[in-house]
Parts: C-alpha cells; sequence; structure tokens
C-alpha cells in the first residue's frame, strides 16, 4: 500500500510539471553575437547610427567594436565612438584600434592616379568631396590628418580603447565563440583582411560575414554611381583588403550593395518621429544627426538582424579589382558557370529593400531603451 501510495504521488507530480510546462514561457532565446568593425566617423551619421541599431536590439549581444580608417581616421572615429558609447551607457563594449592605413593603396597614389583614371566623389578619410582638391591650399590644410584629434561636438570620452590591436581581439572572440559569431564589417576591411592573414581559420570560426560594400548596377542620377556602377567606397579605399576578405571561406556572406543601400534613405519624418522619444540613443540622434543621406550602414545592420527586410538578392561569385588601372578597387561578379578558375566564394548580394519595414525597425529600435538597462 505503502509503495502504491508513492508511485501515485510520483504520477501526480509529473503530470503537474507536464501541465504547468504546457502554458509556461518558453525560455529566452540566447542572444546572437557579433562582432562590430565600423569606421565610425561621427558624430551622427551612418557609421554611428548603425552600431546602434545592433547595441539597441535585445536580440544581440555586441562582444567588441573594432575601429578602421574609412570615412574619417581612425583615433578620431575611436573617440567618437567611446562618446557615443558613454551616452547610450554601453561603456560595456570593448572598443580596439585597428588599421590606420590601407594595405596597399595610398593617399598619394590615388592623388596623382586622378589625373589618368579620374576622381572620385568620395575620398573619406583623405578628403571631403571631390571640390576640396580644387580648394587654395590654406583651406585645403584644414582636414585632419591620421594623428589630429579636433575637439569633438558631443565632448571627449572619459573612457579609452582597449590595449588589444583589432586583428587580435577578432580573432581571440571568434576562437572564443567558434561557429557563434557573425563579423558585421561596414568600413573597409582591412581589420578583417589582417585577422584572416595570421589566423587561416579565422573565417571558417566564425557564423558568417555580414560585408556593407560592393556595388552591382544602381538605377540612380546620383552622379557618384551613374557613370561608375561598379564603385563603392568601402572597397575602393581598401581593394586588396576587399579581395582577401571575399575570398576566404566564410559559412555566409551577405553583401548589402550600393544598388540596395541608394533605397534607404535617412528622412526628416524618420528624424522627428525618433527625437520625440526620450531615450539615449533618439536623445543622440536628435543633437548630433545632420545628414539626410543613405542609410548605408544601418541597412546592412537590420537586414543581418530580420532578414525579410530584404525583398531580393542575387547569388553572385564576387570579387575586387586589384589591378592599379582605372577599375582599381570596383566590384567584380560572375555567375557559376561564367566565374574564373580561381577559389571564389558565393555571396548573397542584397539588391532590393522592403522600405516601409526597414523605417520602422530602424526607427523603433533607435526609440527604445537599451537592452541592457
Amino acid at each position: 500500500m505503502r509503495q502504491l501510495k508513492v508511485r501515485m504521488i510520483v504520477i501526480a507530480a509529473l503530470l503537474g510539471l507536464l501541465a504547468g510546462g504546457a502554458g509556461a514561457a518558453a525560455p529566452p532565446e540566447q542572444r546572437r553575437l557579433v562582432l562590430i568593425d565600423q569606421d565610425g566617423s561621427g558624430p551622427g551619421g551612418s557609421n554611428q547610427m548603425a552600431m546602434m541599431v545592433l547595441l539597441q536590439s535585445p536580440q544581440v549581444e555586441v562582444l567588441g567594436i573594432t575601429m578602421v580608417t574609412g570615412n574619417a581616421w581612425r583615433d578620431d572615429e575611436a573617440r567618437h565612438t567611446l562618446r557615443m558609447l558613454e551616452l547610450l551607457g554601453r561603456s560595456d563594449v570593448p572598443v580596439a584600434l585597428g588599421a590606420v592605413f590601407p594595405l596597399v593603396r595610398t593617399e598619394e597614389e590615388t592623388r596623382l592616379g586622378a589625373a589618368l583614371v579620374g576622381r572620385v566623389a568620395w575620398l573619406g578619410a583623405w578628403g571631403q568631396k571631390q571640390a576640396l582638391a580644387q580648394m587654395p591650399q590654406a583651406a585645403a590644410a584644414v582636414l585632419p590628418g591620421p594623428w589630429d584629434l579636433p575637439p569633438l561636438p558631443e565632448g571627449e570620452p572619459h573612457t579609452s580603447a582597449i590595449a588589444e590591436d583589432a586583428a587580435h581581439f577578432l580573432i581571440r572572440q571568434v576562437h572564443a565563440h567558434p561557429h557563434q559569431v557573425t563579423i558585421y564589417a561596414a568600413g573597409p576591411l582591412t581589420n578583417i583582411a589582417l585577422a584572416v592573414a595570421i589566423d587561416p581559420h579565422f573565417a571558417e570560426f566564425t557564423r558568417g560575414i555580414a560585408i556593407m560594400g560592393g556595388s552591382l548596377n544602381p538605377q540612380t542620377e546620383d552622379p557618384e554611381f551613374a557613370t561608375s556602377p561598379r564603385h563603392e567606397f568601402n572597397s575602393w579605399f581598401d581593394p586588396e583588403a576587399a579581395r582577401m576578405v571575399l575570398r576566404a571561406h566564410w559559412p555566409r556572406i551577405d553583401v548589402t550593395t550600393v544598388d540596395v543601400s541608394i533605397k534607404a534613405m535617412f528622412t526628416q519624418a524618420m528624424l522627428d518621429d525618433i527625437s520625440a522619444s526620450t531615450s539615449p540613443a533618439a536623445r543622440y540622434i536628435a543633437s548630433y544627426s545632420q545628414e539626410r543621406y543613405y542609410l548605408w550602414d544601418e541597412l546592412a545592420a537590420c537586414a543581418w538582424l530580420d532578414p525579410g527586410i530584404i525583398s531580393k538578392e542575387r547569388l553572385l561569385y564576387m570579387d575586387v579589382d586589384v589591378s592599379h588601372g582605372p577599375a582599381y578597387g570596383e566590384t567584380l561578379t560572375w555567375s557559376g558557370p561564367l566565374k574564373p578558375a580561381v577559389d571564389l566564394q558565393l555571396v548573397h548580394a542584397q539588391v532590393d529593400v522592403d522600405v516601409a519595414r526597414f523605417t520602422r525597425m530602424f526607427v523603433e529600435l533607435m526609440k527604445t531603451a537599451p537592452h541592457g538597462e
């Protein structure tokens, strides 16, 4: 009798657990791990707001941010990024300094080559716009150099970058979380190329890479792309790095091209909506956002978070021209039957977007409190 009673108690307990489990909330999904590699010019602007997309998302754990020269010089970018993290209450995210210069391309080579192959509209850290090259020397001299630290409109950061360099930080984090980390690369690919060169298993140990870069055939009147449809700044600034990264054996490569980026514009209506919020991210954007331009990097970040915002992609073999001729740094692509007999990788090239869905997603992320609070 006693054994029967014990059995009944055990069965009742099991039934209770099963009944309770049926209505209980599922355990929270594990957050997705990402390493951000960015040319973080600022304050405000696409570079900073793209990092904020990933910092704001409750789905994501940002393991760290690595800085690379691109739109501005590395050290100045790092200061803007550290200050942005402070203003968002996210100084827990480490920042590592990466490459100051491209692997091969130089500013002087680019300047001398312009007379033969034509100018480009955006020179990044090497200048603001093509017109600056025609300014008097005294006026052009105000552009900051790689080691200059001009005052920051948002105030100086109280925190510092970590001592470890970007390439080794990336490698260490990927090996600490094998096959779990996505690399989000939204600037020139110098740091990623260095990590690939140092560690031949770096790429294959990740979950994949999401790149803002490359251009196929954007339909636009924008003079930067209308007559140069294969030109894109990140690949152009360091073509050799882009080639190394695109040829590495990643589990998956997603590329947010110019073709899709120019369909996502930061509008005054979006800014007004964001500014109505009192979240730290919204206050930062309301205070420091001045550009009403393409949301290049934000789109790449949101597309990684929610691939459903991308309404069309093309599967292509992608490479970059490194011939140092007129097409130096331009995007090269092939379909399977036509690709050259070299070890190229298949990429998911994004070419169209659900603009309304993307806009809602971006605005809501900027309006919410950080998930760490």
